[in-house]
């Protein structure tokens, strides 16, 4: 009986270890048991195709529409040191001779739009003036000299020309159609690294009082706008120019995401006038004004704070000619409202100088009308060297 527990023992425990050796090495002997899965090293691996992107998630034609009409600009300045004033000493002289002066030229950077294929060029008028030497750098690489035709500092234009034809010059969108939240983008050249591309929106429209230019009415965008990108075009997305890239607001010198463009229907303006007459001319009228606050409309009692104050009159001048006076408040000029003294600016600046206005005023609760005879606005004075 002994013997035959012990037999029974010995073959349980070698099939045990038989089953073991199975369904470790083996598994697929076994009843029931699917055989494993396996990854043939020769397996075929799916690859996305290298499509162009859709217009949903690319703005690349409006890019290649744009860029080829937008330059690079670099001018440089000759400065000379003055001597020190020992070289004007007759006796130090006498032994080291006459010092001549010495000259360095300083550069700078900004870019440009090219708006016509015969060669007219429209930039900032702070990247070019007064500059000895200005050269433009086309997207091809090609690189030209550059005269300025006109400058108008009021809005910070200029036109410039190079010598040659069939230039790719860019589309004129339209900036009165645009609307806050539209994609626009920005091309120049950022710090000098070469033409650059940004994306953004259009955050604010009419932005005005930031004391940059004399007529302001700027589009302000996120889009990322640096030193280097003054001139340079702002287009929308279909890659036509709805602005001129001009100005950032920043504290570290760098983008903070907010930057201002001059319209294109001003820039349109200024070009065209430049081109015909050299110059631009805008109505004047000869007053300094001021904002309606609340306090002076309730002091004046107008009953609102729509208008421009009179804070002086030119003597001489059109307005004063006219009868206008200090305290007066300009309520419409030329059969259009004034709804503030920016407004009045650039109302007057559209009259044609020579043509009569009338001026409607409120002078201490009554209201008064004036005829006025446009003047010529005077030329900014030349900034301090």
């Amino acid at each position: 009986m002994y013997r035959l527990w012990l037999i029974f023992a010995q073959t349980a425990t070698i099939a045990v270890a038989c089953l073991f050796v199975v369904s470790t090495f083996r598994p697929e002997w076994l009843p029931g048991r699917a055989p494993a899965a396996t990854v043939s090293e020769t397996a075929p691996i799916t690859v996305a195709s290298a499509t162009r992107g859709s217009t949903a998630n690319s703005y690349n034609d409006a890019v290649q529409k744009a860029t080829p009409s937008v330059v690079n600009i670099f001018t440089s300045k000759e400065i000379r040191t003055p001597r020190h004033p020992l070289l004007n000493d007759p006796v130090f002289r006498r032994f080291f001779g006459d010092q001549p002066e010495e000259a360095q030229r300083a550069a700078s950077l900004g870019s440009g739009v090219i708006v016509s294929n015969s060669g007219y060029i429209i930039t900032n008028s702070h990247v070019v003036e007064a500059a000895d030497e200005i050269e433009v750098a086309l997207a091809d690489g090609k690189k030209l000299l550059a005269k300025v035709v006109g400058n108008d500092p009021d809005t910070d234009i200029a036109v410039l020309r190079v010598n040659a034809e069939n230039l790719p010059a860019i589309v004129f969108g339209s900036s009165d159609a645009l609307r806050i939240g539209d994609v626009v983008l920005a091309i120049g050249n950022p710090f000098g690294v070469g033409q650059t591309v940004t994306h953004g929106i259009v955050s604010a429209l009419g932005r005005t009082g930031l004391g940059i230019n004399t007529f302001e009415n700027f589009i302000q965008t996120d889009a990322p706008i640096n030193p280097g990108n003054s001139g340079g075009a702002l287009v929308d997305a279909s890659g036509n120019l709805i602005g001129i890239n001009t100005a950032i607001f920043s504290r570290s010198g760098g983008s903070m995401g907010i930057g201002f463009a001059i319209p294109v229907s001003t820039a349109k303006m200024v070009l065209e006038q430049i081109v015909k007459t050299g110059s631009v001319t805008r109505g004047w009228i000869g007053v300094e004004v001021q904002e309606i606050t609340a306090p002076v409309a309730e002091s004046f009692r107008l009953g609102s704070t729509k208008g421009a104050l009179i804070a002086g009159v030119l003597r001489g001048g059109p307005a004063d000619k006219a009868g206008v006076k200090p305290g007066d408040v300009l309520v419409e000029i030329d059969g259009k409202p004034v709804a503030d003294p920016t407004a009045m600016l650039n109302l007057v600046a559209a009259l044609a100088p020579g043509s009569a206005a009338r001026a409607k005023l409120k002078r201490q609760g009554s209201d008064v009308e004036a005829d006025i005879t446009v003047g010529r606005r005077p030329k900014p004075q030349a900034r301090a060297e």
